[in-house]
């Protein structure tokens, strides 16, 4: 079985739009999905990259057109999507969770938790508290996963996963790969789509 990897940051928004998107294109073509944590202010600092609503500030209507196409594609594919008030959300405790979840039972459901509770329910999800309640409410090993992003192997690890993205040519989220080839953006998954029904 072929592999799609998929680097990401729960603090994309475009990265959810993947998340909810791409495992029904993969198991539609008998592709697995390789979930790839990476620390998205870290990819901008080591590419010299920096976020879109600050690339694009002094654009004039760069940004409303990036609303309205976000909410046309949140229409078309039926999502849940809400804007998180509290955006940009600083995501590294929940991205070391990522790294510590990796092949854990829970993994799953960590990435759909937060994931969703950023947004769908629109918490601000670099408050320890609201991580705390968030994580006790799904069921999950809230205090495991908590005291695990204090370790020093969980911190160096996304330190790790997040060089090795740019040494691929990452250079911001959601990033994803089958094989060599690289594909970036929620754009992409119709480019993936159209690849693998041709392959059919």
């Amino acid at each position: 079985m072929q592999d799609i990897e998929f680097y990401y940051d729960f603090g994309s928004p475009k990265s959810y739009f993947v998340h909810k998107l791409l495992p029904g294109i993969a198991k539609k073509h008998g592709m697995r999905v390789v979930w790839k944590p990476l620390l998205l202010g870290g990819v901008f600092k080591l590419t010299n990259n920096q976020s879109p609503m600050e690339t694009f500030k002094d654009v004039k209507g760069k940004l409303e057109y990036d609303a309205h196409e976000t909410a046309r594609f949140v229409t078309h594919h039926q999502l849940p999507y809400q804007l998180n008030p509290h955006f940009p959300v600083m995501t590294i405790g929940v991205m070391r969770g990522a790294i510590y979840a990796q092949d854990k039972e829970f993994d799953a459901l960590y990435r759909d938790t937060v994931f969703n509770a950023i947004w769908e329910d629109q918490k601000k999800m670099d408050d320890p508290k609201v991580i705390m309640n968030v994580l006790e409410a799904a069921g999950l090993p809230a205090t495991e996963i908590i005291s695990a992003t204090q370790l020093g192997e969980v911190k160096s690890g996304l330190i790790d996963a997040t060089n090795e993205a740019v040494s691929r040519g990452v250079f911001g989220a959601p990033t994803l790969f089958m094989g060599e080839e690289m594909f970036f953006g929620k754009e992409s998954l119709w480019e993936i789509e159209d690849i693998l029904s041709k392959r059919a």
